[in-house]
């Protein structure tokens, strides 16, 4: 299982990206900040520690999201 790994903003946030039975899939870290990512493929995130704030593109509101929390992100759009 190859494992890529990505580095993104002045390494400011880095992932780790493989996959498993066909289905791709990723972790990654986020220093604190601001930035903006794009997706082509609908994605879901999973917060597993800290808290991060997201605003999804097409919204004016900003959401807080726990450690153990998730949030849908569709295709070609991002947060």
């Amino acid at each position: 299982m190859p494992i890529d790994h990505n580095a993104y903003f002045d390494s400011k946030v880095q992932s780790l990206a493989s996959e498993r039975h066909g289905r791709k899939f990723s972790v990654g870290i986020i220093s604190a900040g601001a930035y903006h990512f794009g997706t082509a493929a609908a994605e879901r995130m999973t917060v597993v520690s800290g808290m991060l704030t997201a605003k999804l593109v097409g919204s004016d509101e900003w959401v807080n999201y726990p450690a153990g929390t998730a949030f849908e992100v569709p295709a070609n759009s991002g947060f």
